[in-house]
């Protein structure tokens, strides 16, 4: 049996959608589809494992913490987020789905 990445998308989104799509005692792999979320500025992302994150869909930015730096990615665009490398999603797309694909690992 095969999935696809871009099927079972709700049409409404009033929250970001994470999916687990394989989990190991050693990798995460997960779908994310964001559409205009961002993360509350208040809060950081501060991760136990390294994630290397893809744009599959859409457009998104991230802010670092460290530096205040911002990225911008697009469809194709990837990165890779160290253990403790604090940071937020600090604007998606907000009149179509940006969808993410993460891996994280130890």
């Amino acid at each position: 049996m095969t999935n696809n990445i871009f099927a079972n998308i709700p049409s409404q989104l009033p929250q970001e959608l994470f999916e687990d799509i394989v989990s190991t005692g050693s990798v995460r792999i997960e779908r994310i589809v964001s559409k205009g979320h961002t993360t509350p500025s208040d809060e950081w992302y501060d991760q136990e494992e390294h994630e290397w994150v893809m744009v599959l869909q859409g457009e998104a930015k991230l802010l670092f913490e460290e530096g205040m730096r911002e990225v911008e990615m697009k469809a194709g665009d990837h990165i890779i987020i160290s253990a403790h490398q604090r940071h937020q999603v600090s604007w998606t797309k907000p009149d179509s789905e940006t969808i993410w694909l993460a891996v994280f690992y130890k």
